[in-house]
């Protein structure tokens, strides 16, 4: 997931855990309000029977963690209570600009790039934690 003020970008592996598909971007009218953000991730997490939650952690380009960071990790902790998953954490430094990019090299136009960057940069993130898995020959 990628989780910002506004929205949660959503993406999902494969059953063999190889490669990351962008899914969903959830948004929000009130950032403060995460009620029905939370309902819909369990929504989603019981239809793809979910076993864990990567959530992209926004550290600064010095590897410090901000504000940011903060709001992430307690957004990851409200997860972990209400559906009892494992919330691994995964450094998500550039990749909402590498998101961008890989959308303008496919042809999506700058005022659309919005509708699909937030669950473009989830796939990202997921695909970033799967690549980093060892593998059982």
């Amino acid at each position: 997931m990628d989780y910002g003020s506004k929205t949660v970008g959503v993406a999902m592996s494969d059953e063999m855990l190889l490669t990351a598909q962008p899914l969903v971007t959830i948004h929000r009218d009130r950032p403060a309000k995460l009620r029905q953000t939370l309902a819909q991730i369990e929504q989603l997490l019981e239809e793809y029977q979910v076993e864990k939650i990567v959530v992209g952690l926004p550290k600064k380009l010095n590897n410090e963690e901000g504000d940011r960071c903060e709001k992430t990790r307690a957004f990851g902790e409200m997860l972990e209570r209400r559906t009892g998953l494992e919330v691994i954490y995964q450094d998500e430094r550039l990749t909402t600009a590498e998101a961008d990019d890989l959308l303008e090299r496919g042809g999506v136009r700058k005022q659309n790039r919005k509708q699909y960057i937030d669950k473009m940069a989830a796939s990202l993130i997921l695909q970033g934690y799967l690549d980093a898995m060892p593998r059982k020959e």
